[in-house]
């Protein structure tokens, strides 16, 4: 079973499915009435791009139906019977049905069953969550459209990283300036509507300012405004001021907006789990797995790419922001600034952070 080992989340399917066998016949129920479409009757000019389309999703279906009967002889105490391709098939459904990453709609996202249906009991709370998060876009960049991910932690405060930051900041004097050409926005829309290309699902605020980069942590804090007759900013989100109980395993969700990151993901697996569309809006559950001995790093197996850097890891209970995410290192997980331990910093102080 050595091939389990390569999930990007780093958790393997007895620690991520509560039930191996109801998922096994979950993921068989579905693809049994999963009807791939005939490339014959489209037209000419398109049969081709039609076949490719067709081996993809038959493929997809071989893979998923490999790791079913994977879990089943997981469930039966038969790990030494596992062969490479249930291995991999079971890689993929810890992807899809375990740690999934979920396109977001209209501020929404689709009803979930199986170990996720916990959302469901949630789901007006994760929709207030979802308006506070935004994609940080610049403008007049030589290469970049967008950097990353932020969300509201004050009446006019968002938090980033500091790598998304120093992208249009630099230093001047005692304070911090945008680069000479460079502006930035947070836009809370940029959702997935079915195809490669996001669609706007919500208002869009200026980067007004630079309040501060942090010195030690991966954290950035920027002022934001609406627009000339642009919407109002929505209230912060509530940022926990202590740590949560029994953190490993404990329940959380990022949101963020993930990208194509080849440099450090095996392309098949981002393809398995985002479906080769980047860029747009996701909610993606997964567990905090625990917090570093110096209590400095919170790491979590939520499914994240780069460009999720600056998204926050939220308590599912309580939906308190817990942490803010960083990074991640492929088929080990990924890192988080707890922000409790930050509740008496200077910069988060000035930045009027919401700690409840």
């Amino acid at each position: 079973m050595a091939q389990a080992s390569r999930s990007p989340v780093a958790t393997g399917p007895e620690q991520v499915f509560s039930d191996l066998r109801a998922v096994a016949a979950r993921v068989r129920d579905r693809l049994s009435w999963e009807e791939p479409e005939s490339a014959v009757a489209l037209p000419t000019e398109e049969r081709a791009a039609g076949r490719i389309a067709l081996c993809a999703r038959q493929e997809r279906t071989r893979v998923l139906w490999a790791g079913a009967n994977g879990l089943e002889k997981l469930a039966r105490g038969r790990a030494d019977d596992i062969g490479d391709d249930e291995s991999f098939g079971m890689a993929a459904l810890v992807l899809l049905e375990g740690r999934p990453s979920l396109p977001v709609r209209h501020q929404d996202f689709a009803p979930q069953e199986g170990d996720w249906a916990v959302l469901e009991v949630h789901r007006a709370a994760i929709r207030q969550s979802l308006v506070r998060v935004g994609r940080v876009e610049v403008s007049g960049h030589l290469s970049l459209d967008w950097l990353g991910t932020g969300f509201l932690v004050g009446p006019e405060t968002v938090l980033t990283n500091r790598h998304v930051a120093v992208e249009f900041a630099r230093r001047a004097g005692g304070g911090w300036v945008f680069r000479q050409g460079l502006g930035a926005a947070l836009d809370v829309g940029e959702e997935c509507a079915g195809g490669p290309e996001p669609v706007d699902g919500g208002p869009s605020y200026e980067v007004v300012e630079v309040l501060g980069i942090h010195e030690e942590v991966d954290l950035a804090l920027l002022r934001i405004a609406p627009y000339l007759g642009g919407s109002a900013l929505p209230p912060p989100l509530a940022v926990a001021a202590d740590a949560p109980p029994d953190l490993p395993g404990r329940p959380v969700y990022c949101v963020g907006y993930p990208a194509w990151d080849g440099r450090r993901n095996e392309p098949e697996s981002m393809r398995r789990i985002f479906l080769d569309v980047y860029g747009v809006k996701r909610l993606q559950p997964g567990t905090a797995t625990g917090l570093a001995a110096d209590g400095t790093v919170l790491r979590h197996d939520c499914s994240t790419l780069g460009d999720t850097s600056g998204a926050p890891v939220i308590d599912v209970a309580d939906h308190r922001v817990l942490a803010l995410h960083c990074g991640g290192r492929y088929g080990r997980g990924n890192y988080a600034v707890p922000l409790w331990q930050l509740v008496d910093d200077p910069l988060l102080v000035r930045g009027g952070v919401n700690f409840v």
